[in-house]
């Protein structure tokens, strides 16, 4: 394993070849991650107070539902940074991970209310509680320049268990919801309509679990090439055709 002052270099030589961005852009970034880091310490908070006043997870959701509603949705700035290009990440890559778990709060998780007492409801969200807090205070300790080695360890090695069981919490959810969108219909167009078009939510939702096949490795193994490259000073060189 490298030395901390190897990974530093590394660190150090990746940031030179960066374009630097503004003061302004600086202080929004940290504020930012501040912020985005203090909401899922409520979270978390939240969550233990939860179980040890009631001994259990049902109705744990619904206690914190506003919250986890409004700083998932807020994540969707993230987007805008990346398109500004103020944050060198793809936007690609952040669609994908902030859609989907926009996509799991407001149309899975609020809007089928018989499944928010599923465990794997709080398989997910315990994991990305775990890794959101993980994740804004790597963010904020790197962009103030004092980044402690322990957030950056935990940044680079948590993932390799709390990503797969997030995916696998997310299917579960999924998969349990499926009953109750064939019973009732919810978000399907059936024909005859005006517009001559249908859609079946129950069938959306399977393509989506489907589409979870492809993806999941891409981002894993991207996610490992990059911890090998920070902790390691691993460099990955991409050849041209």
């Amino acid at each position: 394993m490298a030395s901390s002052e190897d990974e530093g270099s590394v660190e150090e030589k990746e940031n030179s070849r960066k374009k630097p961005i503004g003061p302004v852009a600086t202080a929004w970034l940290t504020f930012y991650n501040i912020a985005m880091t203090a909401g899922w310490l409520v979270l978390a908070i939240a969550m233990c107070r939860f179980y040890m006043v009631t001994g259990t997870h049902k109705g744990l959701y619904k206690t914190i539902q506003k919250t986890l509603k409004f700083f998932q949705t807020f994540a969707l700035l993230e987007l805008v940074h990346c398109a500004l290009g103020i944050v060198r990440t793809s936007v690609l890559v952040t669609g994908v991970q902030v859609s989907s778990r926009i996509f799991m709060v407001w149309f899975i998780a609020n809007s089928i209310k018989q499944i928010q007492n599923e465990e794997s409801v709080l398989l997910f969200l315990v994991v990305w509680t775990v890794t959101e807090i993980t994740r804004y205070s790597y963010y904020t300790f790197n962009l103030l320049n004092h980044l402690p080695y322990f957030i950056k360890w935990a940044r680079y090695n948590l993932f390799i268990v709390l990503y797969p069981l997030g995916v696998a919490g997310e299917l579960l959810t999924i998969y349990a919801a499926l009953p109750y969108v064939r019973k009732t219909g919810m978000y399907s167009l059936r024909l005859p309509n005006k517009y001559n078009v249908s859609f079946d939510y129950y069938y959306f939702l399977i393509a989506v679990m489907c589409f979870y096949v492809p993806l999941f490795p891409q981002l894993y193994f991207h996610m490992l090439r990059q911890r090998r490259k920070v902790l390691y000073g691993e460099v990955f060189v991409e050849k041209d055709d």
